[in-house]
């Protein structure tokens, strides 16, 4: 027992140091001390010391004009729409784009009003086209066959540039006179174009569509004397020759 009551009043206090840690833990002072600077750093808004805080509610606030912004937007977006035509320029377009179409389709359709009818009354008499001493094209007919009709144009126009050196003869298939000429140029569909040098020898022929060009190339080499033509055997889309409507015709000088 003379070891744990030293007198020596250092040694004691050598052990004491640790008992105000015990203590100091559970200060309830201490403890509000902490709080209070824990809360004060998570409250504190201003950075500067020196300057009061402003409450919440007293802070300004960002003004937002939404009405202004809304306006200018929509401006914007109105004006960069299109304006739309109104209800009398639409009915012009529509009225000036049908006569254009219809116009264009009258044009092609009848090309200045040439017909099968036009080109059989300024055609040359087959007997006369054998005896002239001329080329001859002989086109085989009838006045129901559209391919007939369609090509009637292009026939009109290869005709006026070479009428004073080849004679155009139009046989119609439906007159009963020319059932020979048939068999002797082997008619079977058409229009048949049969191309006769200054003899009446048959160079060649062409049936049926064909594009115009085809016509002129032979029709120029029978003008200029060629020995042969450059489309001899072309057939395009034609109309069966077997369909005929054979009648007998009056009138001895019709070509009909």
């Amino acid at each position: 027992m003379a070891l744990f009551t030293s007198p020596n009043p250092i040694t004691l206090h050598r052990f004491r140091p640790c008992l105000p840690i015990t203590r100091f833990a559970a200060n309830p002072q201490h403890s509000r001390i902490n709080t209070r600077k824990f809360q004060t750093l998570a409250c504190q808004t201003n950075p500067n010391p020196n300057q009061k805080d402003v409450p919440p509610r007293e802070q300004e606030k960002p003004v937002v004009e939404p009405t202004t912004v809304n306006t200018q937007t929509t401006k914007t977006t109105t004006s960069s729409l299109p304006q739309l035509p109104n209800k009398d320029v639409n009915n012009k377009i529509a009225l000036v784009s049908t006569l254009a179409a219809l116009g264009l389709f009258l044009f092609a359709r009848l090309d200045l009003g040439v017909s099968l009818k036009d080109l059989s009354t300024t055609a040359v008499p087959y007997e006369e086209a054998l005896s002239n001493g001329k080329p001859t094209v002989v086109e085989f007919y009838a006045d129901w066959c559209e391919v007939c009709r369609e090509l009637a144009p292009d026939v009109y126009k290869v005709e006026q540039q070479y009428k004073d050196q080849v004679n155009f003869v139009m046989l119609n298939v439906d007159n009963t006179k020319w059932e020979q000429e048939l068999d002797e140029f082997g008619v079977e569909g058409i229009p048949h174009f049969s191309f006769l040098d200054k003899e009446g020898n048959e160079e060649g022929n062409v049936v049926g569509r064909l594009p115009r060009q085809y016509l002129l190339e032979n029709v120029d080499a029978l003008a200029r004397g060629q020995a042969s033509v450059p489309h001899a055997r072309v057939v395009g889309q034609y109309s069966s020759a077997e369909t005929r409507n054979v009648h007998q015709v009056v009138d001895p000088r019709s070509h009909g």
